[in-house]
């Protein structure tokens, strides 16, 4: 123990010696260490007596923790004893509910499952627009957890009752409503029970996701028999209605227009269009070119006298001349023939283009169809065959240039077949009238005019 106090003060004393400016004799040195010692001992003493007195009141911290807690065990004790007991007694209530309900229990699911159930026939009806709240109150007592009161079944009950009403009437209303464009409105609604509805100029579908009434933007005909009703007087009228209550609607909007299937077409889809176009306005002008003429080919047949340049026939019979030289016949049959194969092709012009447009547009199609099947093919390698859609691109395409293809070629064809013969039939014309030309002056008769 001296040796450990004798360390203690050593190093104590080290720092002092250190500072020392300098050195200090033995009794100074002893005089200092038994001064500094006595210090120490000191100030041990009042640090045990401070640890003694804080002993004393951790001990009394210990005894008043002690207690809490037997309290808190025995607060613990008595809540567990009023838990057990409250669960008890709640068992035997529910038991005694359960006694009590009897089947009202099951009568109650029941209610509960149909008014899911009504909630889900009612989620795209048209009525929601008018009472969007009833789909909430249909929620609320399908995901009900309690048992229902007499007020929600009989609420529940009126919903039925209104739904049936409501479903019966013609109304009027003014209801929001979303026009193509994307803006809304209120406008003047024409209800036709849960089936139909009808603004000033659109039909309308009832978005169940939006919960609006939307005006689409392609319109099938017969709005005009909605103002006919409205301005009716009659007691009876009648009204378009969607048995559907929208379905039918709703796919008139994803049904392709005209210029939707042309452009399924693709590239070769606008070749045949513009071929059949340059071959609609070609026999266009051939027919109108051949009306005339053969307007002005009745003329002159009526005046065979007085030939005119104006048509082929009067520049035929103006080969004969006045005064045909009768001697050589063989000449003046070969100058006919001569002038009518010079009237031939003008009549028969724009027939050979005609025709091979007639030919083309169905190899175009098949053109068009092969196309569409190599972008099918290449969609089901990428894609695989599962989804459709990734193979709609090239049927589309394949489909509607075939049709293309056929719709251009049929009535051209028949151009042409119309065309054809109302040339061969002038050309015809021409031939007999130059026979009986040189028939009428063999026999020396005069023309007739």
């Amino acid at each position: 123990m001296s040796r450990r106090v004798l360390a203690i003060l050593t190093l104590a004393l080290l720092p002092a010696i250190a500072a020392a400016a300098a050195p200090l004799s033995p009794d100074q040195l002893l005089q200092r260490i038994r001064s500094e010692r006595a210090a120490e001992v000191t100030a041990m003493q009042s640090r045990e007596q401070a640890f003694v007195a804080e002993r004393g009141e951790r001990a009394q911290l210990l005894d008043s923790a002690r207690a809490a807690l037997q309290v808190q065990k025995a607060q613990a004790e008595r809540l567990k004893a009023e838990f057990d007991r409250q669960e008890a007694e709640l068992a035997e209530q529910e038991k005694l509910l359960g006694q009590r309900v009897g089947h009202l229990g099951e009568l109650f699911g029941v209610v509960r499952q149909s008014a899911g159930d009504v909630a889900g026939q009612w989620q795209d009806s048209l009525l929601n627009a008018q009472y969007p709240e009833r789909l909430q109150r249909l929620k609320a007592l399908a995901e009900s957890r309690t048992l229902p009161s007499a007020a929600d079944l009989d609420g529940y009950w009126m919903l039925l009752l209104e739904d049936l009403a409501a479903s019966g009437r013609v109304e009027q209303l003014q209801l929001p409503v979303v026009a193509a464009d994307g803006k809304r409105s209120e406008q003047s609604v024409l209800r036709v029970g849960a089936f139909s509805a009808f603004s000033d100029a659109a039909f309308l579908r009832y978005d169940a996701d939006a919960g609006e009434l939307l005006a689409p933007p392609r319109q099938p005909s017969g709005l005009g028999r909605v103002s006919d009703y409205l301005d009716s007087s009659e007691a009876l009228a009648s009204l378009p209605v969607d048995p559907s209550r929208g379905t039918l609607l709703a796919q008139l909007q994803r049904q392709p227009t005209l210029w939707d299937r042309l452009q399924q077409g693709g590239l070769v889809g606008w070749v045949i269009v513009t071929l059949g176009v340059v071959g609609l306005l070609l026999a266009i002008w051939r027919m109108v070119h051949l009306a005339r003429v053969g307007h002005g080919v009745s003329a002159q047949m009526r005046d065979l006298s007085a030939p005119r340049d104006d048509n082929p026939l009067g520049r035929v019979i103006g080969v004969l001349g006045p005064q045909p030289q009768l001697s050589d016949l063989e000449t003046l049959e070969l100058r006919l023939d001569e002038a009518i194969l010079q009237e031939t092709p003008p009549l028969e012009k724009g027939q050979s283009l005609l025709k091979l447009l007639c030919a083309v547009a169905p190899l175009l199609g098949l053109l068009g169809t092969v196309t569409g099947m190599i972008v099918t093919f290449q969609a089901i390698t990428q894609g695989g065959g599962g989804d459709s859609r990734l193979m709609a691109d090239g049927i589309s395409q394949a489909l509607v240039t075939t049709v293309l293809g056929l719709v251009v070629a049929i009535p051209l064809l028949f151009l042409h077949s119309l065309l054809a013969s109302r040339s061969k039939s002038l050309i015809q014309l021409l031939e007999q009238q130059s026979a009986g030309l040189i028939a009428l002056h063999l026999s020396g008769a005069p023309r007739r005019g």
